[in-house]
């Protein structure tokens, strides 16, 4: 399953739209990030170069409901992520190479910098999501994100 979900994120997210403050609706051909609980769908940006996951969401002006940006690492790992330059809050969410939510981080406000947010357990993407997401579709760890 990790083999399909990393070979799956290099094919078909490929739409960056983190540049834009007024993003394009989500479509057939734009990714999506699934919880499989049936939660509503994420159209994601993807960060998996060192410099877009630098960048991250810095410089945003918001994210709208069913938007987030996913991180994808080259390993598993403890990333810690900051909210340098961010003008809004977000959820954090880290997860398994296999789509398992491992570590939840809500309501993360841009005040907080330079203080960092990471998971304990190891984990290789990690999705940002508008704050308040988590709470309002009962997400929790161990839930497993689908493309």
């Amino acid at each position: 399953m990790a083999a399909s979900l990393v070979i799956s994120l290099g094919i078909s997210l490929v739409w960056i739209g983190w540049e834009s403050t007024m993003r394009e609706p989500c479509s057939e051909s734009a990714p999506r990030l699934l919880f499989v609980k049936g939660h509503l769908p994420v159209c994601v940006s993807v960060a998996d170069t060192a410099r877009t996951r630098q960048l991250g969401l810095s410089g945003r002006s918001r994210l709208s409901a069913d938007e987030g940006m996913l991180f994808v690492f080259p390993e598993d790992g403890k990333y810690a992520f900051w909210m340098k330059d961010m003008r809004f809050s977000i959820d954090i969410i880290w997860l398994s190479a296999a789509g398992s939510i491992v570590h939840i981080t809500r309501s993360v406000s841009p005040d907080t910098y330079p203080r960092t947010f990471e998971s304990d357990t190891p984990a290789r993407y990690v999705l940002e999501l508008s704050a308040g997401y988590v709470g309002a579709h009962d997400v929790k760890i161990g839930d497993i994100v689908r493309l």
